[in-house]
């Protein structure tokens, strides 16, 4: 069965703890990103590494596997976001449907020692891309297709509750 595409506008995170999985935008720093990344990251090959992780919890929540291949893609996503901010003068990112993604790429199917290795390789380009800015660059803005702006600070605490969140869905899900 399909998921219910999210439409929230989570962008509130950025400044305020998520009731959910913890996560506290207004106490983290740009240069903690990073840390944050790193330390999410170590917890993904176990749950990829799960008896159940193509299973879904119920028919409106993605299984391990589909939050795994997700986590990826949003750490590529995000890489390429803040490359083409640091590149251009207040870049419009274009517009990327996750749930269309995921159903396009197939999540679901996806060999999950392959999303695996590819998400490790994605967290550690994103981290080595976030970790390399200079304090100069960091109030550069690029905006979403839906109007909300970021500045390469914002975006990067913005992106950290993505896999940090998806990680408290698939444990909790167990």
């Amino acid at each position: 069965m399909a998921i219910e595409p999210d439409t929230k506008n989570w962008t509130w995170v950025i400044e305020a703890a998520c009731p959910d999985c913890g996560f506290d935008g207004s106490a983290v720093t740009f240069r903690d990103v990073p840390t944050v990344i790193d330390a999410n990251t170590d917890g993904w090959p176990e749950q990829l590494r799960r008896p159940d992780v193509r299973e879904r919890p119920d028919e409106s929540t993605w299984s391990p596997l589909e939050y795994g291949a997700h986590v990826r893609d949003v750490h590529r996503k995000m890489t390429e976001r803040l490359e083409l901010m640091l590149a251009e003068d207040d870049p419009l990112f274009p517009n990327w449907d996750q749930d269309a993604t995921a159903v396009a790429d197939r999540y679901a199917e996806q060999d999950p020692a392959t999303v695996t290795r590819e998400l490790l390789a994605a967290a550690d380009r994103a981290v080595s891309a976030f970790g390399g800015v200079p304090d100069h660059q960091l109030a550069r803005t690029g905006r979403r297709s839906d109007g909300s702006v970021f500045t390469v600070a914002t975006l990067a605490v913005y992106y950290a509750h993505d896999p940090v969140h998806h990680l408290w869905d698939v444990r909790r899900s167990r």
